[in-house]
């Protein structure tokens, strides 16, 4: 039951990631890596970001220091991620494979998933945190095995990864009764990426909309209840 309820959630990632995982599977290929690299890497290190960065850094000097401080500035938004978790994960005992997948992605549909009576959300998390990681994996492999054939322009690809988010924003925009949380975190964003340019502003923006949001928390809560 838990993974019918999950499947349908994650198809809009399964098209995202599948593109998105055989352009770094092809990319790591035109580094000259095996397509075990990209294979392992997806499996083992699971941050599409940050794998993209890895193949570039395994290629220069062995520096730790360098590759650690720089996984951190590029994922350093999973730690807001995490604390928003820690009551859903708090108890399940699939929690550290839970902490390890989730990205993104599995962020967004976990968060505001409708569980159906009859599922455990343990095991719904569990299956939507799972698919995401095969289909990236997939997707990683299949661009590793095959990117030696594959001549096409993938300029511009990357744009699969937005338009899956603003998918994703319109069915919980859809779903919501009140928009306000949506709205807040549109205009918080909105002014960080004012304020602190293209390059710097997630990471404010993240915390603007936590401590907006923190404050906020009861009479928006009052309000979603009213508005049900």
């Amino acid at each position: 039951m838990a993974l019918a309820a999950a499947f349908p959630k994650t198809l809009p990632i399964l098209a995202g990631f599948l593109f998105l995982g055989l352009t770094y599977g092809v990319y790591m290929n035109v580094l000259g890596f095996a397509f075990w690299y990209p294979m392992l890497m997806s499996a083992a290190i699971f941050a599409g970001s940050m794998e993209f960065v890895a193949g570039n850094l395994l290629l220069g000097a062995f520096d730790p220091l360098q590759a650690f401080l720089l996984t951190l500035m590029i994922n350093a938004r999973h730690l807001f991620y995490g604390i928003s978790m820690l009551e859903p994960y708090g108890k399940s005992r699939f929690r550290p494979y839970l902490v390890f997948g989730m990205c993104d992605e599995t962020f967004s549909i976990n968060c505001s998933a409708e569980i159906p009576a009859d599922v455990d959300p343990n095991w719904l998390y569990l299956f939507v945190t799972v698919l995401n990681q095969l289909y990236w994996f997939t997707g990683a492999t299949l661009g590793g095995i095959f990117g030696s054939f594959l001549h096409f322009d993938t300029k511009g690809l990357e744009f699969v990864m937005t338009a899956m988010f603003v998918v994703i924003f319109l069915d919980q925009w859809d779903k919501d009764h009140s928009h306000a949380p949506a709205l807040l975190g549109l205009a918080l964003s909105a002014l960080c990426l004012i304020l602190f340019g293209a390059e710097r502003f997630i990471i404010p923006s993240m915390l603007a909309i936590l401590t907006v949001l923190t404050l906020l928390r009861a009479p928006l809560e009052m309000k979603a209840r009213a508005d049900a």
